[in-house]
């Protein structure tokens, strides 16, 4: 073979390739969506019904007291402590999260009201009253005050916590 048969050909496959990955995607997003419909109350209530049999069928009664007798080691009791924690922990960074959240939401809520009152309606205004001041103390600083202007136009960054440090603050508590 020449060279640009091995090119036609490698183009080909790399072709097919290309779509072969574009209908695996198309396919995944259609069982994706066909998963979460197909959950609906109900099948979620029978699933935990038929799990929660299965788990008392399982006798973890006498599965506990065998390992009062031993069979379960220091090595399972620390590793299923671990797993407790690591959920409980979750938990808390879960909640902390909405924490945040609202937060973030109230702090929103806090800014708009107090640049509403002062006048000012973000950046806009705020280059406005820069302008104005600049012009007021440059023409006549003598005879005319000077227009106040906030510091800042409040960001998002400024008033919302991050996730990661309120879900830290909560678990140092």
């Amino acid at each position: 073979m020449n060279f640009e048969a091995l090119r036609r050909r490698v183009e080909r496959a790399e072709t097919l390739v290309q779509d072969r990955a574009g209908e695996t995607g198309q396919q995944v997003d259609s069982f994706k969506r066909a998963w979460r419909e197909g959950w609906t109350p109900g099948r979620i209530i029978v699933a935990g019904l038929a799990g929660g049999f299965l788990a008392g069928r399982m006798e973890p009664s006498a599965k506990l007291t065998a390992s009062l007798r031993g069979s379960l080691t220091g090595a399972r009791w620390l590793q299923m402590i671990g797993t407790v924690s690591n959920l409980v922990a979750a938990a808390q960074a879960s909640a902390a999260s909405e924490e945040a959240g609202r937060a973030a939401d109230n702090a929103d809520v806090a800014a708009t009201e107090a640049s509403q009152a002062a006048g000012s309606t973000g950046p806009a205004a705020y280059a406005a009253g820069t302008a104005a001041a600049a012009t007021a103390g440059t023409a006549s600083a003598a005879t005319t005050p000077a227009v106040p202007t906030p510091l800042r136009p409040a960001t998002s960054a400024d008033t919302q916590p991050r996730p990661a440090e309120a879900a830290t603050e909560l678990s140092e508590n």
